[in-house]
């Protein structure tokens, strides 16, 4: 029987557009996606490296371009946040335990606070036992290390938790772990459905 359940956040609650960065950056002058970048925004998002180094790094990639278009270009990514996809996570939290778990950086965390609003983003927060940002924690998806810190801080049975999230590499090494996971498919499936697609007992 579950009892746990932790869930990712991109395109499972927060709405994204995965291409939209990238198609912003490159009108700023950007090339293409290379190793420098990707190095970059995974010590970013392991908290290796602060915000303003990590725009410097964008800089250098992309010279001609403002901070403040650069910062745009990478929010870009970030959409909208349904409103019944909240009400559920409060319903929901009446009966399991629930945590959060994302691979995120400083930036985009504080534009999802600023676009939904702090009323919105505290209420959202208030749902989870505890809320892990890849950034805070230095591990991400799908290190197995990641997924080992909650349940380890928390005395998680694995066998009673279940993991969500829309990358199957990461789905698979929670099941590796024994947890069950629900790997989502954005745009044809939703969080809400968890109950009809009888993913959790009614």
């Amino acid at each position: 029987m579950i009892d746990t359940i932790i869930f990712d956040f991109g395109d499972v609650f927060i709405n994204l557009d995965k291409q939209a960065s990238l198609t912003a950056l490159k009108k700023l002058g950007l090339p293409s996606w290379n190793e420098d970048l990707e190095e970059l925004n995974q010590q970013f998002e392991r908290g290796k490296i602060t915000e303003v180094q990590f725009m410097i790094g964008l800089k250098k990639l992309i010279p001609n371009a403002s901070i403040d278009d650069l910062r745009a270009a990478w929010n870009s990514v970030l959409i909208d946040f349904p409103l019944h996809r909240l009400e559920f996570l409060e319903l929901l939290k009446r009966k399991y335990r629930l945590f959060l778990l994302s691979n995120t950086d400083e930036i985009h965390i504080s534009k999802f606070e600023h676009k939904v609003g702090a009323t919105f983003a505290r209420e959202f927060y208030q749902c989870f036992e505890k809320v892990y940002f890849s950034f805070e924690i230095g591990i991400r998806k799908p290190d197995p290390e990641a997924f080992k810190y909650i349940i380890n801080k928390h005395d998680l049975s694995t066998k009673r938790t279940l993991f969500i999230d829309d990358k199957k590499e990461n789905t698979d090494i929670a099941a590796s772990l024994g947890m069950q996971v629900w790997n989502i498919t954005p745009g044809k499936e939703d969080v809400v459905e968890l109950f009809d697609r009888k993913i959790l007992p009614r």
